[in-house]
């Protein structure tokens, strides 16, 4: 493993391997067991986090979205996120009531089998994917611009 990663266990190992081989150009976050990487969308750029829980044998990944919900906009904000979530099969966004951060998190359980470097790239490119499709709704919402009944309409049809 490369001089500027610290181990915390092969969970750790297996992501710095991947999304260094993978062109993330990651960096570790003050010796803990997460990366942070850049991630540029179609409809936007944001910061990616994967942490490890090695001592848990768990994988999450987790996309920042770029906005930041303002307090007025926060009911209106999570009617949207709970549309988008509901019947997701993998992965959901959240949104903290206290400063109206958003985030999507992917995660995976690996205990009892083996992570691959496959299964990485599915967990974070779904993530991206899913973050990037609902970032046009999420700034409609916020802006005025849509309910979020018809912004949910608006990006899935667009699929």
């Amino acid at each position: 493993m490369a001089d500027k990663f610290k181990s915390s266990g092969p969970i750790f190992d297996d992501l710095v391997e991947f999304f260094t081989g993978d062109d993330w150009s990651p960096v570790q976050i003050e010796e803990q067991p997460v990366l942070s990487m850049k991630f540029e969308g179609e409809h936007g750029s944001w910061t990616c986090l994967a942490f490890a829980y090695d001592e848990h044998e768990r994988l999450v990944f987790v996309s920042v979205l770029p906005v930041v919900v303002p307090d007025e906009k926060r009911l209106e904000a999570a009617e949207y996120l709970i549309r988008a979530n509901f019947g997701m099969e993998i992965g959901s966004f959240d949104m903290d009531f206290s400063d109206g951060a958003v985030q999507f998190r992917t995660s995976i359980d690996i205990e009892g089998g083996e992570l691959t470097p496959k299964m990485i790239q599915n967990l974070a490119y779904l993530n991206v994917t899913v973050t990037d499709q609902y970032l046009p709704g999420l700034v409609m919402v916020v802006e005025g611009d849509a309910t979020p009944v018809d912004a949910i309409e608006q990006v899935e049809d667009a699929e």
